[in-house]
C-alpha cells in the first residue's frame, strides 16, 4: 500500500478512537454531581367546627416558633359545650361523693327519735310484763293473759332493734355497686370534659413545631367550613432533598450517611442526611433541574429574613464514591 494513501486513513482512526474516549469517559466515571432538588412538606392547619374566623394571629412568610397561637375560630359554640360537659362533670363527681356519704343530720335525727320511740313502748311492755306475771301466779290472770303480755315485751324490743339497725344503715351511706357506678359515671363526664377541651384548644391552635407559614386561605371575618384549611404550615423538619442515584452506584447510599451538596446563592459546605433509599427503581424523571436547564429557569422571588432553602430550589449532591 502507498504510504502517502495510509496515513489519512490512520489519521482518521485515530480521530475517531480520541472522540469516542471523550464521548465514553463521562459514561465510564459516573456523574460528577446528582441533579435534585429542595422539597418541603406543608402541613394544613383547620378547625374542627364550621365558624367565623375570629382572628388570625399570623401573616403569610412569617416565621414562627413552636407554641406560638396562628389563628382563633368562633369558640362559642364549642365553649357552651365545654361548660355544659363541666357542670356535667361536677353534677357527677357530687353524686359520687354523696354516695359515699350517710343521710344529713336532720334525717339521722328522725331515726333517732323513732329508737326511742320503740325504747319507750318497750319500758311500756316490760312493765306490763311485770305487773301480769306475779298476778298470774296468783291466778288473778289467765295464762294466755301472761303470754300476751310476753309477746307484747319481745315485739317492742325487736322494734327498738330495727330502729337502730335501720338508723346506723342511714349513716353508711351507699352500697359498694352504687359508689361504683357513681364513680363510672364521673369519670365518664370527666372524659366528655377533656373532649370538650380538646375541641376548644382546636379552634385557637398553636404551632406545633419552627415553622414558616406557607400560605394563608381565610383572614379575620371570613366563615370557614369545618376542617377546611385556614393556613398552611412548611415546618422546619419537613424541608428535605430528593436526588437521584444511578442504578450501579445505589449501594453506596444507606440510611444515616451524610452527603454534601450545593445550590445556588447558598452557603459552601453544606450537607444533608440521608433517611431514605427507596426500594424500587423507577425512570429518570421527564423534568429534572440540571445545570445545563437552570439558567433558562425563572422563579418568583418573595423575600424572607431566612437562611434555610427554599423549596423547589435546584440542587448539586456530590456522588458518594
Amino acid at each position: 500500500m502507498n504510504p502517502r494513501r495510509a496515513l489519512p486513513a490512520v489519521l482518521l482512526l485515530t480521530a475517531g478512537g480520541i472522540v469516542a474516549g471523550l464521548l465514553l469517559a463521562p459514561k465510564l466515571k459516573g456523574p460528577e454531581t446528582l441533579s435534585g432538588y429542595v422539597e418541603g412538606e406543608p402541613l394544613y392547619l383547620a378547625a374542627p367546627v364550621a365558624g367565623m374566623v375570629k382572628a388570625v394571629h399570623v401573616t403569610r412568610g412569617q416565621a414562627v416558633k413552636a407554641g406560638q397561637p396562628l389563628f382563633q375560630v368562633d369558640p362559642a359554640q364549642v365553649r357552651s359545650q365545654f361548660d355544659q360537659a363541666t357542670a356535667e362533670a361536677e353534677a357527677a363527681q357530687a353524686q359520687a361523693e354523696d354516695a359515699r356519704k350517710g343521710q344529713r343530720p336532720v334525717e339521722l335525727a328522725i331515726y333517732e327519735a323513732n329508737i326511742a320511740a320503740a325504747e319507750a313502748r318497750a319500758r311500756d311492755a316490760a312493765a306490763v310484763l311485770r305487773r301480769v306475771e306475779p298476778l298470774a301466779r296468783q291466778g288473778y290472770y289467765s295464762a294466755a293473759r301472761l303470754d300476751e303480755a310476753r309477746a307484747t315485751a319481745d315485739a317492742a324490743q325487736a322494734q327498738v332493734r330495727a330502729a337502730r339497725r335501720q338508723r346506723d344503715a342511714a349513716a353508711l351511706g351507699g352500697r359498694a355497686d352504687q359508689i361504683r357506678a357513681a364513680d363510672a359515671r364521673a369519670a365518664q363526664a370527666g372524659a366528655a370534659v377533656a373532649g370538650a377541651g380538646a375541641r376548644l384548644a382546636e379552634v385557637s391552635p398553636r404551632a406545633p413545631a419552627d415553622a414558616r407559614v406557607e400560605e394563608v386561605f381565610f383572614h379575620a371575618g371570613e366563615w370557614a367550613p369545618a376542617n377546611q384549611p385556614i393556613l398552611s404550615l412548611l415546618p422546619d423538619a419537613r424541608i428535605k432533598l430528593r436526588f437521584f442515584v444511578p442504578e450501579r452506584e445505589v449501594a453506596a447510599y444507606t440510611v444515616g450517611q451524610t452527603v454534601r451538596f450545593a445550590c445556588d446563592g447558598c452557603a459552601k459546605g453544606l450537607t444533608a442526611r440521608i433517611d431514605f433509599v427507596s426500594p424500587r427503581p423507577e425512570f429518570t424523571p421527564p423534568v429534572i433541574y440540571s445545570r445545563e436547564t437552570r439558567d433558562r429557569l425563572v422563579f418568583l422571588v418573595e423575600a424572607r429574613p431566612s437562611a434555610r432553602l427554599a423549596p423547589g430550589q435546584p440542587v448539586d449532591v456530590e456522588p458518594l464514591r
